[in-house]
This record gives structure tokens, sequence and C-alpha cells, in this order.
């Protein structure tokens, strides 16, 4: 058995593709659409990463998916969890969670999917002001 990938529905693709790709640096792997079904599937990974992939549904008539809380969350391990969050934030992107301990975060993707920000390795030392900022939202 092999893990192939986790699927979200997103209510508008290129908002997702825009979220998922130029702010979380994902790459779009390969792309299906089905005029009989209406629907368009979007497949991204990690740049250095050829395991599982993050297959984006996009139904062509609109449905409500309410906030997606009961998915649970998407998980990714990054170099430099202090970089990549301070990189996400200056593109208007909310850390819900504050890596104020050199190890996690969290943020939401704009269907409200929730994202896990892991450092590789050990925890970074505490540092500032990501030590000092408190939560915002729920993740």
């Amino acid at each position: 058995m092999r893990y192939l990938h986790t699927m979200v529905r997103v209510r508008d693709l290129d908002e997702s593709l825009d979220f998922y790709c130029n702010k979380l640096g994902l790459k779009e792997t390969r792309r299906h659409e089905n005029k009989e079904g209406r629907f368009t599937l979007v497949y991204l990974s990690a740049p250095d990463d050829d395991g599982p992939e993050l297959e984006l549904t996009y139904n062509w008539d609109p449905e409500d998916y309410g906030s997606a809380r009961n998915f649970g969350h998407i998980a990714y391990e990054v170099d430099d969890i202090y970089a990549v969050c301070e990189r996400l934030e200056s593109m208007g992107v909310t850390i819900n969670r504050p890596p104020r301990d050199g190890h996690m975060a969290f943020i939401r993707s704009p269907d409200q999917i929730s994202i896990e920000l892991l450092q590789r390795g050990e925890p970074l030392p505490p540092k500032e002001p990501w030590a000092s900022k408190p939560n915002i939202g729920t993740w």
C-alpha cells in the first residue's frame, strides 16, 4: 500500500492556486478537467518531494462546504519555520498559531483548510516577534 494524495474541495480555483502555489510554494504536477462531470482536478506537490500530492477538486457549480473543521489538517515540514511564516505573513496570510516554540505553526487556506507547518529536525530557539504573538482565530 502507498499513500497517494489528500483531496480538498475548493470554492475558487484561482484563489486556491495563488495560495497553495504562490504563497505556500507548492507546484502543480498535473490537471484534469471533466466537462461532463463539471469539475477540475489539480494535483500539487512540495517542490522537493515526489511523494504524496494534494488534490484540489473544483466543482464548477457553486456549493457551500462549510468551515472544513471536520477535515483535520494537512502538514508540511519546512527548513526554517520562522522564515516561512514571515514570508507568508508578508503576503497577507494569517498565522493562526504562530511558531512560538520554534517547532509548529498553523495557517488556513482560503477554503479554511488547516495547514500545519513543522520545523524540520529539532525546534529552533524561541525568537521574537513569534514568541510573543497570540493565536488568531481557529486552526
